[in-house]
């Protein structure tokens, strides 16, 4: 089984809208899901208009997840409260994601998503020295899985949540450039 990847397109925002409903991927994401808000939320960066670059994780040719990924310094916004918490250093980048079928969860294939994703971005990004993620405390599933792909927690903060039912607590883990992955 092998993980690939595509750039999220225009013709994929009905499959983006359908996994976004999905009650796991929807309490965590917070997004809201009309066509208008996906086309608003995916639409420039598949136009290649914004810096962060959103993909389609592909198991054997069969798309399962979703992976946002971004540069801190793009960001201020997202960088400067994070860097009250923990260093964030120039060049530093970030992943968002989600295992879409809650079939296919539980099984590894979200840590070999973030593993896929992590050797994807050291080729493209040479001079990114780490990528450092930020997650809410409360969203266990998900620091487990950034652990399995060889993340450490470097610090906990509060932060602005996705989610305004959540508390402002987060988790950051951070995988420097050359660390040895799961």
């Amino acid at each position: 089984m092998t993980i690939t990847w595509r750039r999220v397109r225009p013709d994929d925002f009905p499959l983006i809208r359908g996994w976004l409903t999905e009650p796991q991927v929807r309490r965590w994401w917070n997004h809201e899901t009309t066509p208008e808000a996906v086309e608003r939320d995916f639409g420039a960066s598949a136009r290649d208009e914004e810096p962060n670059q959103d993909w389609l994780a592909l198991l054997d040719g069969t798309p399962f997840g979703l992976v946002q990924r971004s540069v801190f310094d793009d960001y201020p916004e997202y960088r400067d409260p994070l860097s009250l918490i923990v260093e964030v250093p120039p060049g530093a980048m970030s992943l968002d994601y989600f295992v879409a079928d809650p079939g296919q969860r539980g099984q590894g294939l979200g840590a070999r998503m973030i593993v896929s994703m992590l050797e994807k971005t050291w080729a493209e990004h040479p001079l990114a020295p780490c990528v450092i993620v930020p997650v809410a405390a409360g969203n266990r599933r998900s620091w487990r899985a950034l652990e399995k792909a060889g993340l450490r927690r470097v610090a906990e903060g509060d932060l602005e949540p996705d989610n305004p039912i959540d508390p402002p607590l987060h988790v950051v883990y951070r995988i420097d450039r050359g660390e040895t992955d799961a």
